[in-house]
């Protein structure tokens, strides 16, 4: 009589470390909720977990931050319950018979 033994093969997959820039924006997510009480209606960066600015245009508080702070990953958001509109860069492609982008 063959004894038939079976090997089982256990795969442990890791999920890669988070970005700083991930990192900042499911901060942003996960205090958004006290944010609408506060800062309804303006665009915040967050660094470190943390809100270091707000105003009401995306582009100067992002300026303002990464002027004291240097070149370090940020996120600005809206602080809004509605999502934001999809921006577009206006940026076309296309694409030839070949599939490449000219």
């Amino acid at each position: 009589m063959n004894t038939v033994t079976e090997q089982t093969l256990q795969v442990n997959l890791t999920e890669p470390p988070l970005s700083k820039l991930e990192q900042e924006r499911r901060a942003f997510y996960r205090l958004l909720p006290g944010l609408l009480a506060t800062h309804a209606g303006q665009y915040v960066a967050i660094h470190e977990e943390k809100v270091v600015d707000q105003g009401n245009n995306r582009v100067e508080v992002a300026l303002r931050v990464l002027q004291r702070i240097g070149k370090v990953d940020i996120y600005v958001g809206l602080v809004s319950d509605t999502p934001e509109p999809i921006s577009r860069s206006g940026v076309r492609r296309i694409l030839g018979s070949q599939g490449g982008a000219r």
